[in-house]
């Protein structure tokens, strides 16, 4: 299955890295947390699909986990 191809997670990813280049040259920077959680969420599929082991998967659901944190705190403080 061609979604399974750990190449398919590195041009997604890559569209990622072109959107937030983008985001940040507009100056909408309070997007970069959620860009940042589903980038990390995107890395743990490829980490998984690629048998880079269990650390890795690990680390990236924490770093998504913390970026997700991050944006719910800043939204919630624009209340």
């Amino acid at each position: 299955m061609a979604l399974a191809d750990p190449r398919v997670i590195d041009a997604i990813l890559l569209l990622v890295v072109l959107e937030a280049l983008v985001v940040v040259r507009q100056g909408r920077l309070g997007i970069l947390p959620t860009l940042l959680s589903g980038a990390a969420l995107l890395l743990a599929v490829r980490a998984a699909l690629a048998g880079w082991g269990e650390e890795a998967i690990a680390l990236a659901l924490l770093v998504a986990g913390v970026a997700h944190a991050i944006d719910l705190w800043l939204r919630w403080r624009e209340r």
